[in-house]
């Protein structure tokens, strides 16, 4: 099962239980540029889908696509399987889903949501992938070692281990007390 935040459970979760699977209204606490962002993700992972809003039957709007219409957002098969969710064959459609512009992604959308992380590789000659160079070769880094070659201040040492390797790229990062050396970090 994929890694979903907890908004993003709640919103899968929400849309689960409408027959008609519309993600609106997002959660109270979640508000313009965060609200952008985690829809966004959503999205991107094939957990939600923009499909038109029907106006006539009071459908809620994501966003004006500036020629009059609306367009909603309709959890995927993809983001009920998310939460664990087999998605019923006797449910109705989405909103929106005959139309032949949101059915063409639908076929690679199960398989895109778990495979896209994973994919994510560093581009050579950055900072990041001189970090991983450093903290593969056998006798690993210390803080310090990849303060000097990054220019890095040791906060963002951390923050790079901590977001970028663990979570983003889910690397482990592993580290022990050397003498005469201090903390070694490895992968």
């Amino acid at each position: 099962m994929p890694k979903l935040s907890d908004t993003q459970a709640i919103i899968l979760s929400a849309a689960a239980q409408r027959e008609d699977r519309i993600a609106l209204p997002l959660p109270e606490s979640l508000r313009g540029g965060a609200a952008a962002k985690v829809v966004g993700a959503m999205l991107g992972k094939g957990f939600l889908e923009e499909v038109d809003a029907d106006l006539r039957k009071g459908e809620p709007v994501w966003r004006e696509t500036g020629d009059g219409h609306g367009v909603t957002l309709v959890a995927t098969d993809a983001g009920l399987a998310a939460i664990g969710i087999e998605p019923d064959d006797a449910n109705p459609a989405p909103a929106g889903a005959t139309d032949a512009p949101t059915e063409e992604p639908m076929p690679d959308t199960p398989n895109e949501p778990e495979a896209a992380p994973k994919a994510r590789t560093p581009r050579e000659g950055t900072k990041q992938a001189t970090l991983i160079a450093m903290l593969r070769a056998p006798d690993g880094a210390t803080i310090e070692e990849i303060m000097a070659a990054t220019g890095w201040q040791s906060h963002t040492v951390r923050g790079a281990m901590a977001g970028a390797l663990k979570k983003k790229l889910e690397l482990e990062v592993a580290s022990e007390k050397i003498e005469g050396r201090g903390r070694v970090y490895r992968l």
